[in-house]
């Protein structure tokens, strides 16, 4: 399971790809759209921004997976999130817009799992690593 440090590493490489490739590197990973993703910190209040990839986009619905590698613990975002649902997002390294996350229903989320690992089987074997059900998160644009 990655650590912390792999995690704000792997984060802080992915912006420096974006930055020094001017975006030819790094808005596709293993064939998905990657975004960014600001959610405000749930102790210190302050906006906290991390790069996820995102298997489904339906219109204005994005949809991001909060498996951290299959770890036994939710990834901070998604636990930021869930205290506080009004994130911004930047997709492909274009303007932040204010979005609203909610966690997939079971309803919901039965029916995008399938897609999510047809998109990144990785999913699916980040799922078997752990018994948390690994949750999904649909972000749709503030109004």
């Amino acid at each position: 399971m990655p650590t912390d440090f792999q995690l704000k590493t792997m984060n802080g490489v992915h912006r420096a790809l974006l930055k020094v490739t001017g975006g030819r590197i790094g808005n596709q990973i293993f064939g998905m759209p990657s975004l960014e993703l600001t959610t405000i910190g749930r102790k210190s209040g302050t906006p906290r921004p991390v790069m996820l990839t995102t298997p489904i986009i339906d219109g204005d619905t994005v949809v991001v997976v909060a498996s951290r590698g299959g770890d036994p613990t939710h990834p901070a975002w998604f636990l930021n999130l869930r205290d506080n649902p009004e994130v911004e997002v930047s997709l492909a390294q274009g303007p932040r817009k204010p979005m609203l996350a909610h966690v997939a229903t079971p309803e919901e989320r039965a029916q995008l799992w399938p897609r999510v690992v047809a998109a990144y089987k990785g999913y699916g074997d980040y799922q078997t690593k752990t018994t948390r059900e690994i949750p999904l998160v649909l972000l749709t644009p503030r109004t």
